[in-house]
């Protein structure tokens, strides 16, 4: 194989399947104190491939029950997360297999025209360009029903978005999802307004961004009045108290929003639909779910069963490790 020619100091490095990726140093790069070592780095490379092999098993069944749609979501996350966590350790390629299904994508032998929509769980997901909900999931193409919005609201489009896939597609949906995720834009507005009323004065002429705002207030009014009975109403001088505001009404928000869910296409049964909610936690690559009578977190959640439980849900948001670490104490 011929040696690849040198490249003039300062370009980028030129990504090779397989293989480690050397940087050469820009010309005035030399050792640098901080890290101890030259300017020279090697580039650890993570590749996620979607796969039909016709020679290999078959693509993944589908769930048959929502209890099994929600595991294999949770496991998907996690493999996604393991996969992130070791991108700052070590060198080489990680890579990551997720098979397809040929008829998915139309190829499949004797397929004709567009193939048929079967997705197991539909997931309703901020717009947040950081929150792909498939690489979140570890999912391919005709698995997940996806509808993204921002701050995950429930507007009259979400909502029929959602029963046509309940709907028409119930022979394969077994789950809806609501996913949050940590820092959303949109409910750090709706926060920032609960703190400072005076600033949705500035609002008035953006009906759009007043909508997306006005649902989401009442949940933060709710979340701050669960924060207050907890933590007494100093809380609102702690220095964190803004951010834990934020990551509470965040987690209510989907909570609220699957229950809504829940009501809307009946109660479950056996083998029926159910709706589960999680917040996707941007730094850990993780999903987070506070649930009422448990310390567990990890993974999805079904929201409680009546409003009445979401007092008791509330308070499990507040006392949890991830709130209580921001106001001081565990």
């Amino acid at each position: 194989m011929p040696c690849p020619s040198r490249r003039s100091a300062g370009e980028p490095p030129v990504a090779v399947p397989g293989r480690l990726v050397r940087a050469l140093p820009p010309a005035n790069a030399g050792y640098n104190p901080k890290v101890g070592r030259s300017a020279e780095s090697i580039v650890k490379i993570i590749e996620v491939t979607y796969r039909y092999d016709s020679s290999g098993p078959a693509a993944r069944a589908r769930p048959i029950n929502a209890d099994e749609a929600r595991n294999r979501l949770d496991a998907g996350s996690r493999t996604i997360a393991t996969l992130l966590d070791d991108l700052g350790e070590g060198t080489g390629t990680v890579q990551r297999v997720i098979p397809v299904d040929a008829g998915d994508l139309g190829i499949g032998p004797g397929d004709q025209g567009a193939p048929k929509q079967r997705p197991y769980a539909a997931v309703l997901g901020c717009s947040d360009a950081r929150a792909p909900i498939e690489l979140i999931f570890n999912e391919g193409p005709n698995d997940l029903f996806v509808v993204r919005v921002a701050g995950n609201g429930l507007g009259s489009e979400v909502l029929g978005s959602l029963k046509y896939a309940v709907d028409h597609l119930g022979d394969s949906l077994k789950l809806v999802v609501v996913l949050g995720h940590s820092g959303c834009g949109a409910v750090s507005a709706a926060v920032d307004v609960f703190l400072d009323p005076q600033a949705y004065l500035s609002l008035a002429g953006m009906h759009s961004l007043r909508g997306i705002l006005d649902r989401l207030l009442l949940t933060v009014h709710a979340a701050a009045r669960r924060i207050a009975a907890l933590r007494g109403p100093e809380v609102t001088r702690h220095p964190r108290y803004r951010e834990a505001l934020i990551e509470t009404a965040i987690a209510s928000n989907a909570a609220l929003a699957a229950y809504t869910l829940q009501q809307q296409i009946g109660s479950p049964e056996p083998h029926g639909i159910r709706a589960a909610y999680g917040v996707y936690l941007l730094g850990e690559h993780r999903v987070w779910a506070p649930r009422s009578g448990s310390a567990e977190c990890v993974g999805l959640a079904y929201p409680p069963a009546d409003l009445e439980a979401f007092d008791e849900f509330g308070d499990a948001v507040v006392l949890s490790q991830r709130i209580a670490t921001m106001l001081g104490g565990a």
